[in-house]
């Protein structure tokens, strides 16, 4: 037999990498046996003890009291982060842990009911790799484990099938026939007690008062509330100026858990049954006959339902499912769900202890989740306003992976006291930036501080003042231009000289810019295909080349990094001799004006301006936040016999093979000094075609003039 959830049951499955493991690093402790074991360090701990409590509470709210104060798919993200800290830690693992018991109690005032049936609940899964492991696990315990009368283990590969149905959001129930007449309906409760609503039941027109044979049964299904019936009744308790409901699922369950059957026979509540638990008949040999077998007694079956061979047709009907179709049934789905379709399997895979090993819910991108915000930046539009935008932790919600969200204004950050370091619900219905919905309060680190507007920005032009519009809760830069000039040092840093960001040349910078996706250089590399394919001129060749250019250049030599910041009078030969000097951005940020201005062909004035821009805050911010992305390389020092020690050499014209970058970084690297213009002083000319007038003026001054090959030559 198998048993649905309803929206009812949270288990999630453990996926293969742990986020949390970059989060919590984890301590060890040597016991006296010489094992090692794994200690939760106190950050995990306190954020585990936070997680039971907040899951405890809004368990209540939404199974017990019906009255939601999250969504299911912000309940799910935490729930899932619980679970992967107690995987991470096993010391934190507790047997009263909400990840470990089915969740819910009965109402004090219905009477309880004994389930005869324990009542389980689903792993679920939320991408293509979680089903692939799921049936992974199934074929090999379908190997591994002997079984009365069918014998899977002597067979060297096992192809079990699928029956898919969809994952009705409602209420479930457990329904008790006794010679073909409905004695019971309950509810699931905690998995072992439950409510009994029979009273509320018997007033669903579709669920039937006798079955078509005079049979004991006991089945499982599924109340539900239409989503045009929730419409209608949400708008008349506007009316009557009584509190909406959060969602069909959840008025679906204040209408059966009442004391007064007249509740729920007002209401649009329909039923389908999923499940036969107990049969005094033969019990059905598949999970498609077990269907069939609730349809010929007279029971609504969901008809929207598979038989499948293969994992590439569950993920073609989940899709199906995810997409229009979804809009066109008048009941509420989050997902679908697998079993196994032979009984005789299902027997020998089991269960877990709150699961079984043969089903899972396979669920879609949730619209709201929750995520850690670790921190928050300025966007400059073309106007000089300036909006805040929240750095998050990479997080999966709508299908697409997100890692930013705007948060509007100073007004709307005070409005729901956002703070850096505070876990937030995400929500993305159709924006190409998600919004922050709330912030979860009870997860706030005690080193959380309100977030003050800046008063300055690099972003701005002249000093960088920021002003607040008068009247209004926007900001902007006191000095226009901000943006042109925000563009150009977007466009130095994405450039040949600088990082080499394929793909991402002067228009795509400003179409960048335009629709507010970037505005400083960490943005780029926060980019997302979905929404590079919303722009204009961005078809999925052309983002997908963003995302591989943008990949490329996350690994950039320290010089190269250098020369994009923007620095003053750091161009490519200053960007070169303080690479290879301080070898890390560790040393340059520690290094005192006067140890730069000593440096061989840096000076005072070069020292003083770098000196001066690793010293201001927001400069250093900047660094932090682009080192997530980067991989910076260190760049070798000169020998002292260097091939071109000493001498000064200008590039010029098109070369055979090298760009003009390249010949000028080779020359640096060689010992040499890359010259843009000629002079007496000029050692020689590397001139490529079309050289113009360096070439004519080093004819006039006799200075000697290569070609590649020969500069090539003398680099060896």
């Amino acid at each position: 037999m198998w048993h649905q959830e309803g929206a009812s049951y949270r288990a999630v499955s453990i996926p293969t990498t742990n986020p949390c493991n970059s989060v919590y690093p984890a301590l060890t402790k040597t016991v006296s046996a010489g094992y090692t074991v794994r200690m939760a360090p106190k950050k995990a701990k306190m954020r585990t003890e936070k997680l039971r409590d907040l899951l405890a509470h809004h368990a209540q709210q939404y199974y017990t009291l019906d009255a939601p104060e999250i969504s299911d798919s912000a309940y799910d993200t935490l729930q899932r982060e619980l679970i992967e800290l107690e995987e991470q830690y096993p010391e934190l693992l507790h047997t009263d842990s909400i990840t470990q018991r089915v969740v819910g109690e009965a109402m004090p005032f219905l009477k309880k009911v004994q389930h005869t049936i324990p009542q389980w609940s689903f792993n679920d899964a939320f991408s293509e790799e979680e089903v692939r492991a799921f049936d992974e696990r199934v074929r090999k315990g379908l190997t591994m484990s002997p079984h009365q009368g069918q014998n899977y283990g002597h067979r060297k590969s096992i192809h079990p099938t699928y029956d898919l149905e969809l994952k009705i959001d409602g209420l479930k129930i457990v329904f008790t026939y006794e010679k073909g007449k409905l004695v019971r309906a309950a509810t699931r409760g905690d998995g072992v007690v439950g409510e009994d609503v029979t009273h509320n039941v018997r007033t669903i027109a579709s669920v039937p008062e006798k079955l078509l044979h005079p049979i004991d049964l006991i089945a499982e299904g599924e109340v539900y509330l239409t989503r045009s019936g929730f419409e209608e009744l949400n708008a008349l308790r506007r009316k009557q100026g009584e509190l909406e409901f959060a969602n069909p699922r959840n008025a679906a369950a204040g209408s059966i858990r009442q004391l007064d059957p007249k509740i729920a026979a007002a209401r649009p509540l329909g039923a389908f049954f999923y499940d036969v638990a107990e049969t005094s008949e033969q019990f059905p040999a598949t999970q498609s006959e077990e269907l069939a077998y609730l349809e010929n007694l007279g029971l609504p079956v969901n008809p929207e339902r598979r038989h499948i061979e293969s994992l590439g047709d569950v993920f073609a009907y989940w899709q199906k499912w995810k997409g229009s179709a979804r809009e066109k049934v008048d009941y509420q789905i989050d997902g679908i769900v697998l079993k196994v379709e032979s009984r005789d399997m299902q027997q020998l895979l089991g269960y877990t202890g709150k699961a079984p090993r043969f089903a899972i819910a396979y669920k879609f991108p949730p619209e709201q989740v929750q995520t850690i915000l670790e921190d928050i930046s300025l966007q400059v539009g073309r106007t000089g306003r300036l909006t805040p935008v929240a750095h998050l932790r990479p997080v999966l919600v709508a299908g697409s992976t997100v890692a930013r969200a705007t948060l509007h204004n100073e007004d709307f950050i005070q409005e729901k006291d956002i703070r850096i370091g505070d876990t937030v619900i995400l929500q993305k219905a159709g924006d190409v930036i998600p919004e922050v919905v709330s912030v979860i309060k009870e997860l706030r680190p005690k080193s959380a501080k309100p977030w003050q507007f800046p008063t300055h920005s690099p972003l701005c032009g002249g000093d960088g003042a920021i002003e607040r519009v008068k009247g209004e809760a926007a900001h902007r830069c006191v000095v226009a231009g901000s943006f042109e000039q925000q563009s150009r040092k977007l466009i130095h840093f994405a450039g040949k000289s600088a990082l080499d960001i394929a793909g991402c040349g002067r228009e795509t910078i400003k179409t960048l810019m335009e629709a507010d996706l970037i505005s400083d250089f960490e943005d780029i590399f926060e980019l997302m295909k979905d929404e590079l394919l919303t722009l204009e001129g961005f078809e999925e060749l052309k983002a997908q080349n963003l995302l591989d250019g943008i990949a490329s250049a996350r690994k950039v030599s320290f010089d190269h990094l250098l020369i994009g910041l923007g620095i003053f009078h750091v161009g490519d030969e200053t960007a070169f001799l303080l690479a290879a000097h301080f070898k890390t951005l560790t040393a340059l940020r520690k290094a005192s004006e006067k140890s730069l201005s000593e440096i061989s062909g840096i000076g005072p004035i070069i020292g003083h301006s770098v000196h001066t821009w690793f010293a201001q805050k927001e400069n250093q911010a900047l660094l932090v936040r682009l080192e997530k992305h980067l991989r910076i390389t260190k760049v070798a020092s000169v020998a002292k016999n260097a091939s071109l020690q000493g001498q000064t050499i200008v590039i010029t014209g098109t070369l055979p093979t090298l760009s003009r970058e390249e010949a000028e970084a080779r020359v640096r690297k060689a010992g040499g000094k890359a010259s843009a213009s000629v002079s007496a002083k000029t050692s020689f000319v590397v001139a490529g075609e079309n050289p113009g007038t360096k070439y004519e003026k080093a004819r006039q001054l006799d200075v000697p003039v290569i070609t590649e090959a020969e500069f090539l030559k003398r680099l060896s």
